[in-house]
């Protein structure tokens, strides 16, 4: 494993001790590839993906910069979240910085009407 993905997994597992996603406030994780950018809404208590986007998947379709497409990835998600009866969320940024694609995504999703 490289310097930047042990580095990353340190972070990781520092954040994931602190928060947790439950049924009334599910956590929103982020995964960003050189491709694409991910969003799940997970309950960890029961171990479930409630809600997931991706600006890889069959029903988005939005042009522009990676960042423009991680907005529309938020406010997807948001939409998906919402008519699934969920409002409130835990950020999980999953080591990465909150910054650029992270952060229009989170930008996106509040946007689209989830608090956190």
């Amino acid at each position: 494993m490289g310097a930047k993905l042990s580095r990353r997994d340190r972070i990781k597992k520092g954040i994931r001790k602190r928060l947790s996603g439950s049924s009334e406030r599910p956590r929103l994780s982020v995964f960003r590839s050189n491709k694409g950018i991910y969003a799940q809404i997970i309950d960890d208590v029961t171990g479930k993906t409630l809600v997931s986007a991706s600006s890889l998947s069959k029903d988005f379709a939005a042009e522009g910069t990676k960042s423009d497409q991680s907005t529309a990835v938020g406010k997807l998600v948001a939409s998906k979240a919402i008519a699934a009866g969920i409002k409130d969320v835990v950020f999980d940024r999953n080591g990465y910085l909150y910054h650029g694609r992270v952060k229009s995504l989170a930008e996106g999703a509040r946007e689209g009407g989830l608090n956190f």
